[in-house]
């Protein structure tokens, strides 16, 4: 098959042709051409009004719910909503019925989406069955596919933590923490501030993240293993990581689209939309997320896909389940932020996952494997019921004005046109 794309602005900062309007000719998957002005005889020529190129995007941590939860989610239509945000690729969370634990389970995941366009990295969990009692066959899931390990939302206990990251240490894998003491916030609902007061909702104070966060710092220094921090989410949670790469710790970190653009105070109207864990934070907390993505603390934005089922979320507030789906309005959300690059914002959502996860990088250039992103950054649009292909629709986006539009995706020699 051969692919032309006209007068595209390209976005990749790896490639000699960053910042240029060129046409890319693709035959059989395989960036043949990229010059001013290309004319040749194509199966599909995609021209469009300030149309963007970069490399695949990738959403890091979704929610699948598959197996066992498919009445919320399967991976049929999550890969389906990640395709229509984007995304050449998605890592899914071990937290399944039955859960991510051995290498049975990764290859089930594997199989089963060989059908999409969009390439799936799992992670496996940490412990058999998410129970933090025993370790999980880490090494076998690893080989079976895995890419990292996390007992996805779970209480991971110091012990726990300690002897993964020694025994990961063997074949170099990665351990994620997620940095909440529940034993601080028990049923907590919203951020422990304005927000609690005002409510009377059951409060998550940002210690509990903070003191996580410490506890599993000093077992990477004792350990020398190495650490990914999902879901940081205060200020002082970004002083420690920022502290402990200054020290040469290694240990990254990533932060949830929904966390950078609200605060606390959208909890004021009780919308069950906006109850994600981590909570959203105060305005300083905000503040200080996105300037540890501008000087390098956090690595990766990501959605933390969560889909829940409307008997889980058109509750009352307390018994509301968390999360919201995002896979599908990643770019949107995080295109609102003004106060990063466009190049920024594609970094954190491409590059850098890759790198991070230790996966083959890819690139815009003649001879590489096509693996591309198509788009409008500045396109306007509303996100209504009918756009979401998740089977939940849990988002607060619902008629929201949203900025960026996906064109379409092009992965392992497979053109998907989505607008």
């Amino acid at each position: 098959m051969k692919i032309l794309i006209k007068s595209c602005k390209i976005i990749a900062p790896s490639s000699e042709f960053n910042g240029k309007v060129k046409d890319i000719l693709i035959q059989d998957g395989i960036i043949e051409k990229i010059e001013d002005k290309i004319d040749a005889d194509a199966d599909q020529v995609l021209e469009y009004d300030n149309l963007n190129v970069s490399t695949g995007w990738y959403d890091s941590r979704v929610n699948f719910c598959d197996p066992g939860l498919e009445f919320k989610e399967d991976l049929n239509s999550g890969l389906k909503a990640a395709e229509m945000g984007g995304m050449t690729a998605v890592s899914v969370t071990p937290n399944t019925e039955p859960t991510l634990s051995n290498k049975s389970q990764i290859e089930y995941v594997l199989k089963n989406s060989y059908f999409s366009p969009v390439d799936i990295f799992p992670h496996g969990s940490i412990t058999e069955k998410l129970e933090g009692k025993e370790l999980a066959e880490m090494y076998d899931m690893q080989k079976a596919g895995a890419i990292a390990f996390s007992d996805a939302k779970k209480d991971v206990s110091a012990g726990i933590m300690y002897r993964a990251l020694l025994y990961t240490k063997n074949f170099d894998g990665l351990v994620i923490s997620f940095p909440f003491d529940r034993t601080l916030f028990g049923t907590g609902q919203v951020n422990e501030g304005e927000s609690s007061v005002r409510t009377g909702l059951k409060s998550i104070p940002s210690i509990s993240e903070y003191i996580r966060i410490e506890r599993d710092i000093s077992l990477l220094k004792y350990t020398e293993g190495k650490l990914h921090i999902s879901g940081v989410s205060t200020k002082e949670g970004v002083d420690l990581i920022r502290k402990a790469k200054a020290d040469g710790l290694n240990i990254s970190a990533d932060t949830y689209a929904i966390n950078l653009l609200y605060n606390d105070e959208k909890m004021l109207d009780f919308d069950v939309n906006y109850k994600v864990l981590p909570p959203l934070r105060s305005e300083e907390d905000r503040k200080a997320l996105i300037q540890g993505i501008k000087d390098g603390t956090i690595d990766v934005v990501c959605s933390d896909h969560s889909p829940q089922n409307i008997e889980n979320k058109d509750v009352e507030f307390d018994h509301a389940s968390f999360g919201i789906i995002g896979t599908q309005t990643l770019f949107p959300m995080l295109n609102q932020l003004d106060e990063l690059s466009l190049e920024q914002k594609i970094n954190l959502i491409s590059y850098n996952p890759r790198k991070l996860f230790n996966l083959p990088p890819t690139s815009i250039q003649i001879g590489e494997m096509a693996n591309l992103t198509l788009f409008s950054p500045d396109e306007k649009w509303s996100l209504s019921k009918d756009d979401i292909v998740s089977k939940s629709l849990n988002t607060p986006l619902i008629g929201a004005e949203l900025k960026g539009k996906v064109i379409g995706i092009i992965n392992s020699g497979e053109l998907s046109v989505l607008a």
